[in-house]
Order: structure tokens, then C-alpha cells, then sequence
């Protein structure tokens, strides 16, 4: 789970995430943005989200989906989509990179969190 504090500064220092995905998995990512006190939800509901992963190995870009709840976003890799990220029977099959983008009701883009996909090699799923 990672944090995020509107008052400070759009735009600047955004959280730099490591999020670890077993390929063919679902895997999710909680994301909060909180007031200056660290407890209480920021009010994100007048903001959208969208959040994407680039595979520069495929050199393509995978878009994740996003569930926005009361101060905080679920970002969401589906199996669907984690079964592409790499081949073979590797601890790490592939590093991907992701970004989370809020635009907020006035119409500023934020980009609150950048990080690394490390993608996880399964080995199960190949003999099913």
C-alpha cells in the first residue's frame, strides 16, 4: 500500500512503487491519498483515474484497471493480461514500467505514483 498527499506540491515527487506480480496472476495495488494528518481520506470523488504498464520487452502498453473508493484507488493487473508479461522458467521473467494518473476536477493532470512491475516466473500453470 502506498500513500499519496495531495497538498503537497501536483506534479512533483511522485511515489516510486515495486510492485511484484506472479505472471498469470491477478494482483492488485492499493494506493491512499491522505490529508496532512496521515489518517483522514483525501476527497478524490470529483477525480478520475487511469493507470497504465508499459512491457518494453513486447514494447507494448498494457492498461490496468482502476477502482477509485473513499481516498484511495485499486489498481488491478488481471491474469488476462500478467500471462503475457514474459516467458520461461526464470525467477524474474520480465520489468515492466507503471503509472498511476489522476486528472483532477479543474482539469490538472497528476501523476502521483511511477514504479517497476517485477514480474515473477510461475511454473504450475504451464502443465495445467
Amino acid at each position: 500500500m502506498s500513500s499519496c498527499t495531495p497538498q503537497d506540491v501536483f506534479g512533483s515527487d511522485p511515489a516510486h512503487v515495486k510492485w511484484q506480480v506472479v505472471r498469470g496472476d491477478t494482483s492488485s495495488l492499493r494506493v491512499e491519498f491522505l490529508e496532512n494528518d496521515e489518517v483522514t481520506p483525501f476527497d478524490i470523488s470529483d477525480w478520475t483515474f487511469r493507470a497504465t504498464a508499459y512491457d518494453p520487452v513486447e514494447d507494448v502498453l498494457d492498461p490496468l484497471a482502476v477502482t477509485k473508493g473513499n481516498g484511495y484507488v485499486d489498481v488491478v493487473a488481471a491474469a488476462i493480461t500478467t500471462e503475457n508479461w514474459g516467458n520461461n522458467f526464470r525467477t524474474f521473467v520480465n520489468e515492466l514500467q507503471f503509472d498511476i494518473e489522476a486528472t483532477l476536477v479543474d482539469g490538472t493532470r497528476w501523476t502521483p505514483v511511477i514504479g517497476t512491475i517485477v514480474v515473477l516466473g510461475d511454473v504450475s500453470r504451464s502443465i495445467l
